[in-house]
């Protein structure tokens, strides 16, 4: 590893339920290759204390290792940045440049402390128990303007070296999953996430995207609210975050949990993740079940309506509020092209199938406790909800003709979705 004996220890500093301010929860520190956590007394003794997550670090004294097969606590490890966010950060610190650094190669605690302190969820990483410093200040997400933001993002794609200001306003971006370029910043009392487009793009990604995220809040599902902006000659993506409460002149923050995490698995164990055990598992765990499983089908149906084959673990994500769980919005719904028909669901969406159909689906409906007729009426009001409003949606996104042939029976309603089903 690049950076092997960098650090050894963190120290987690959350935001309680209602409070404004971090307090210092406890301790990570690397035995051998895994990160052992450890609650401070000071924090077991809060009664607002709550458990970061259950079942994996409930409050009690002593050192918990993280479960069977993950090398740090799965709820720790959601407040990590992803594949975008450690490029960065390998660009910043290391030196490393392009496309091809090996983001495998730097010690979970490296990206952990080297990146943003505005990361998702309520946790943050710190070398000191008792003063509390953030990374990436507001000041820098303001002043960086989009354009600002965009250049820097190109240069860490093609490799070139940042200036100490662009650097200082692109790692506020740096503790955010997922892989293609983004920043976050905050207008109008909302922070907000920018999604850029990439230079290897071979379709217009952020548009697709917003008409996705638009057309899923049209057919009833609890959705970010997206913007779509046109800056320096380029497209971007703005989404609400919904992680961040302002509260007077305060950010209040929400503990949040990946389906990754909910399951207990890591990265290489994400291909066995299923839609039916995320299912199961709001059944027994969640509030609101029957109406939660009824939302998660919603979500699961869309994806395969718009083509979004990209629903892996982490893109699903609950609330955690220290003794119950909750369903985020809906994000990165983000359509994949493809250049035939047939298509796989990164979830197992029932048994040993992920086939992209409706067919498939409605297999599924008795996991999410729905009828065959219940799941056909939420199939059919979305068909007619994208078939009545793409154009509307379209306009909307300024999108050029060339892009609707593209992306129309391509990704959005492609004839593969409607095999071995007579009634769409």
């Amino acid at each position: 590893m690049i950076s092997e004996s960098r650090y050894h220890e963190a120290y987690v500093w959350v935001w309680l339920p209602g409070r404004g301010e971090p307090v210092v929860a406890g301790r990570l520190e690397r035995v051998g290759e895994n990160l052992i956590f450890n609650y401070g007394r000071s924090y077991l003794a809060l009664d607002a204390a709550i458990p970061i997550y259950l079942p994996e670090l409930p409050l009690q004294v002593g050192a918990i290792p993280p479960e069977p097969g993950l090398q740090l606590a799965g709820c720790l490890r959601d407040g990590a940045p992803d594949a975008w966010g450690r490029r960065v950060i390998l660009n910043r610190v290391f030196g490393i440049k392009g496309k091809d650094a090996d983001i495998g190669g730097v010690d979970e605690l490296v990206y952990l402390l080297e990146s943003s302190s505005d990361r998702m969820g309520a946790l943050d990483f710190q070398l000191s128990p008792t003063t509390y410093t953030p990374r990436a200040t507001p000041r820098a997400t303001k002043e960086a303007t989009l354009e600002e933001l965009l250049t820097a993002a190109d240069k860490v794609e093609k490799g070139i070296p940042l200036s100490p200001e662009l650097d200082q306003a692109l790692l506020h971006a740096s503790s955010l999953g997922g892989a293609r370029p983004k920043s976050m910043l905050e207008y109008d009392n909302k922070k907000l996430i920018a999604k850029f487009s990439s230079f290897s793009d071979t379709y217009n990604v952020v548009k697709a995207e917003f008409i996705a995220m638009r057309l899923a809040a049209k057919s009833g599902l609890t959705v970010a609210p997206v913007r779509l902006i046109h800056v320096a000659g380029k497209d971007v993506l703005l989404v609400e975050r919904f992680d961040r409460i302002r509260v007077g002149g305060a950010w209040h923050r929400k503990f949040i949990v990946s389906a990754l995490t909910l399951f207990g698995r890591d990265e290489m164990m994400a291909r066995y993740a299923s839609y039916a055990d995320l299912a199961q598992i709001i059944r027994h765990r969640f509030t609101q079940p029957k109406d939660t499983l009824r939302e998660l089908f919603g979500r699961l149906v869309f994806n395969v309506l718009c083509g979004n084959t990209d629903d892996h673990a982490r893109n699903h994500a609950a609330f955690w509020d220290g003794k119950a769980l909750s369903l985020t919005p809906a994000y990165d719904i983000c359509p994949q092209y493809r250049t035939g028909n047939e298509a796989s669901q990164a979830m197992w969406i029932t048994g040993d199938s992920r086939s992209s159909t409706l067919a498939t689906c409605l297999d599924a409906a008795p996991d999410f406790l729905l009828s065959k007729q219940a799941a056909e009426e939420i199939i059919l009001h979305m068909l007619k909800t994208i078939r009545g409003e793409w154009e509307a949606v379209c306009k909307e996104a300024d999108l050029s003709e060339v892009d609707r042939n593209m992306f129309w029976e391509r990704m959005f309603l492609n004839p593969f979705i409607f095999e071995s089903s007579q009634d769409f």
